[in-house]
């Protein structure tokens, strides 16, 4: 048989067998006089069983392993990996057909896609209850609060196999209590209210009292960040970045709030 025939044969291209021959999965038989390789029934068997595994999922060093004489074993083993692979695969993406699952759900059952999406169902959760809330203020909502979700967002994500204990219990605090979520929309108010005042303006320290009072009991401890750290954690590179995005009188009110919050841990 000539390449043509056996790529026929086994139902690949040609291509596909140079490419074998180069990475040394299938010998290559030595030209006949007529400038032509002549393949055997061998060849095809050899190479029928490389499109199986192939089709299997094994990769092509896979391949190589589980052709080699004496891999009988080796190939079970092989097989047995890449089954167990298969399973953590399906359940990723059952998780994630889940979660799709929820974010297509029509609003009215209790799914919709927030201008964050997508994010935790605990924070989707929470984002809905946010727009509940401002869908009930007598004007626009305040700027201040889509701030907050695309920052609870970033953080969220930053951590996505970590430790999200205070996302959890922040959220968890917030909607067992509809009145911190009231609440945190005059904070809101309050900080856009600063968007162009002096650093100096007496609302300041105002608006930072009430951030300060309006973060959930028990949240500093589930969050275990010693006093001491805050402080630096206000001042690092993601805080300036942070605080770049806020009017000077909001920065100082928030870092305020900061300086309130490491006195309580104290």
């Amino acid at each position: 048989m000539r390449i043509k025939e056996l790529a026929d044969v086994v139902g690949i291209t040609t291509r596909a067998v140079r490419h074998y021959h180069r990475i040394g999965l299938l010998p290559e038989p030595p030209r006949q006089p007529n400038g032509y390789r002549r393949y055997v029934l061998r060849d095809a068997v050899r190479l029928a069983r490389i499109r199986r595994l192939t089709e299997l999922g094994l990769s092509l060093d896979e391949v190589r392993d589980a052709l080699a004489a004496d891999a009988g074993k080796d190939l079970v083993e092989v097989l047995d990996e890449l089954d167990a692979d298969l399973a953590r695969q399906q359940e990723v993406i059952r998780q994630r057909r889940a979660r799709l699952a929820q974010l297509l759900r029509p609003a009215e059952d209790g799914g919709g896609l927030s201008t964050e999406a997508p994010v935790s169902p605990a924070l989707a959760a929470l984002f809905d209850d946010m727009s509940r809330a401002a869908a009930e203020l007598s004007g626009p909502e305040p700027a201040m609060a889509a701030k907050e979700r695309e920052l609870l967002a970033l953080l969220e994500t930053n951590t996505p196999g970590g430790d999200r204990g205070w996302i959890t219990e922040m959220t968890h605090a917030l909607r067992s209590d509809p009145k911190l979520i009231a609440r945190a929309y005059e904070v809101y108010a309050q900080l856009d209210e600063l968007s162009g005042a002096p650093e100096d303006d007496p609302r300041v320290a105002q608006a930072a009292r009430a951030i300060a009072d309006n973060m959930p009991e028990g949240l500093l401890e589930t969050m275990n960040v010693p006093g001491e750290q805050w402080q630096a954690a206000s001042e690092g590179g993601f805080a300036a970045a942070f605080f770049a995005d806020f009017a000077p009188a909001q920065t100082a009110a928030i870092r305020r709030a900061i300086q309130l919050l490491q006195e309580r841990t104290r």
